[in-house]
């Protein structure tokens, strides 16, 4: 998937002046990029250069370095979202085992991606697409590159809290339902 934006980038921060020294010169080519590197953690959220050192990235670093970029270059229009989705065996099949053993059909996962107006792009993995999980959203809310960390944890943390109130069949505690959650991360990182 091409951006459906594209600029030039100007050294106008530390993401810009990363990307013109990697010779990424527009915001296309730098998208490209960010979308080829695997899926992994990074040391540091809060440092989103970290992406580029490491080499990796997950939805959320990905997404808010690009943001980033797009703000250091002026560009306002590109929105960091989170959406909350049916995390199940059919949209992310690596994690069909590990749901199929805990007795679960899906799990609500928080998924950053951008927007621009009602578009959404999806450069987490070099095969995403929003066709993966766009079926499946249950709710979405914009977010800043500096909310990837505690806010979004919190909130889905909320909402999973919520969630199991609402499914009471779902016979799990939040911790419990967190430790499987975070198992299906390390097994989308396999």
């Amino acid at each position: 998937m091409e951006p459906l934006i594209d600029f030039e980038i100007h050294a106008a921060g530390a993401i810009s002046g990363t990307c013109i020294n990697r010779g990424l010169h527009t915001f296309s080519a730098a998208a490209r990029f960010i979308k080829a590197l695997p899926y992994g953690r990074n040391a540091d959220k809060l440092n989103l250069s970290t992406v580029f050192t490491d080499n990796c990235g997950t939805c959320s670093t990905k997404h808010a370095l690009l943001k980033l970029l797009a703000t250091e270059n002026g560009f306002k229009d590109l929105q960091l979202t989170m959406g909350l989705f049916r995390m199940n065996g059919r949209n992310t099949p690596k994690v069909a085992t590990r749901l199929l053993q805990n007795g679960l059909e899906y799990i609500p996962e928080a998924h950053c991606y951008l927007k621009y107006g009602n578009e959404i792009m999806d450069f987490t993995k070099y095969n995403a697409s929003p066709a993966d999980f766009v079926n499946d959203l249950m709710e979405e809310v914009a977010i800043t590159p500096a909310q990837i960390t505690d806010f979004k944890v919190d909130y889905h943390k909320n909402y999973l809290k919520q969630w199991l109130t609402e499914n009471a069949a779902v016979n799990l505690t939040l911790e419990q339902l967190w430790k499987i959650r975070e198992a299906c991360i390390q097994d989308l990182s396999a």
